[in-house]
């Protein structure tokens, strides 16, 4: 982000209460792109919504959806507004393996690739190792991960049962798992953290998700920059 780009950060700040501002700034502190979130083909609404939601409690920056099969559709009613908080990178190229795309564009960012599913190599989910960036796989209800996700994930893990379910709802077993890692991992070190620019691109979006009418407030605020930079 340039001076210019700043600036208008500055004046935006303007526009929303102190209260909000505070609260915005509390959350960065929070946000960590160590961990992230996929979510392979969820086709029920309201399973993708309270993932998206855990994502934000627990401060997951970063969801990756991969739309092989299915659209994902996130309730408004049930996300509370938790999306528009939220980076979502989508991965629904036609003709194509969008899990492999997805990996790939992870394992680019650094990310270990963990698999939610059962498999011989698998470990519990508080035996996964928080020395890297990882991100987390969760599949479609009922079918689960595809071979794919299956065949090209790093390595594996399982949420211990005891009772005669086999396995959680998706947004359960999401929320158990970022719990877990999230809070492992923000006891053992500081490199969870955003860098200092991420943290100012991220309070510029959140500032315009809280303006109304930011558009035309911002482009009244550049032509006025843009007028006293000719009159110099």
């Amino acid at each position: 982000m340039g001076t210019h780009d700043q600036q208008v950060t500055e004046y935006l700040k303007g526009f929303v209460t102190e209260q909000r501002l505070q609260k915005l700034t509390k959350v960065l502190h929070e946000r960590t792109r160590y961990l992230t979130v996929v979510l392979e083909d969820l086709y029920q609404p309201q399973n993708a919504s309270a993932v998206l939601r855990s994502c934000d409690g627990f401060g997951i920056q970063d969801v990756h959806i991969v739309e092989n099969y299915n659209e994902f559709l996130p309730t408004k009613g049930v996300t509370l507004g938790a999306d528009q908080w939220l980076t979502l990178h989508r991965y629904h190229q036609d003709n194509e393996n969008n899990t492999s795309r997805c990996f790939n564009a992870l394992r680019r960012k650094g990310y270990r690739v963990i698999a939610l599913s059962p498999h011989a190599d698998d470990v519990r989910i508080s035996e996964v190792s928080i020395d890297q960036k990882t991100a987390l796989v969760f599949g479609a209800e009922l079918k689960g991960l595809s071979a794919t996700a299956i065949e090209e994930s790093d390595g594996y893990a399982k949420i211990p049962m005891s009772g005669f379910s086999e396995s959680f709802n998706i947004s359960v077993g999401a929320a158990i798992c970022l719990y877990d890692l999230s809070s492992r991992l923000r006891r053992a070190h500081s490199h969870w953290k955003l860098r200092d620019k991420e943290k100012i691109d991220l309070q510029y979006q959140w500032l315009r998700n809280s303006i109304r009418a930011v558009n035309k407030i911002e482009e009244r605020y550049l032509r006025e920059l843009n007028s006293v930079s000719e009159e110099d």
